[in-house]
């Protein structure tokens, strides 16, 4: 990778999943034709919502009837594979950059380091799911993505990340689970999926940012640039929206 390149960072941003997910497919789509630096981000889905991998056929149909809050939850499909993920009290981290060599699993693997550094300057220790778990080779996948863990110490999972390649640029983006409501989890995946997320106290989403910006910088070996979308920007991303 070149040492000291800038990067973008664009503020913590909330909003609906179509449009996180359009948002990351154009800043994937930009950077591969060479318009755009590599990027980071981290923004949340409200309403909440189910997001559906990529060659996600088959799931549930009272998915389309759930409810949080009075909310009726989003059902989203990502352009990235691995299978279906629950954003509520989730904050989504997003990575879109390339230069980075290996098989899928190897720069998965490359780029989760960070989160494994920025996490470890907040005393929680990561480690990868084991790959052996079924849901990896989960036949809806077809095979063509490997969706993996990090866990904490007591078996918790804490971040699911998912992938997209487009010749050299890489979107790596993954669900950060901080305050997941363990009721609407039961529902929606059953009751023996839900673990709970042990964390520090005082961890506000904004110093767990801090923390992970700081670990990225350090760890990618670059600057960052703070830069929200711009107005034409984000006419260009709205009008693209699958």
């Amino acid at each position: 990778m070149h040492s000291n390149q800038v990067w973008r960072l664009i503020p913590l941003l909330e909003a609906a999943g179509n449009v996180q997910m359009a948002i990351d497919l154009w800043l994937l789509k930009q950077h591969q034709s060479g318009k755009h630096p590599s990027t980071l981000r981290f923004y949340t889905w409200s309403p909440p919502a189910i997001s559906l991998g990529y060659h996600q056929r088959q799931y549930p149909e009272y998915w389309q009837d759930l409810t949080w809050q009075g909310q009726k939850l989003d059902l989203v499909r990502r352009p990235s594979g691995g299978r279906a993920v629950l954003h509520q009290g989730d904050l989504t981290y997003a990575v879109i950059t390339s230069g980075l060599t290996g098989n899928r699993l190897q720069v998965y693997e490359t780029i989760c380091e960070f989160l494994i550094q920025g996490w470890r300057s907040l005393g929680v220790e990561l480690d990868y799911g084991t790959a052996g778990r079924g849901y990896i080779h989960n036949p809806n996948c077809f095979g063509t993505a490997t969706s993996a863990d990090l866990i904490l110490p007591d078996g918790g999972k804490l971040i699911g990340s998912a992938q997209l390649r487009r010749g050299g640029a890489i979107l790596q983006h993954g669900s950060i689970r901080l305050r997941s409501d363990a009721e609407l989890f039961t529902q929606v995946f059953g009751a023996e999926s839900f673990t709970d997320v042990q964390l520090p106290q005082n961890l506000s989403i904004e110093k767990i940012i801090a923390a992970l910006v700081a670990a990225a910088s350090n760890y990618f070996d670059m600057q960052i640039e703070v830069q929200p979308l711009s107005q034409s920007e984000w006419e260009e991303i709205l009008a693209h929206q699958p």
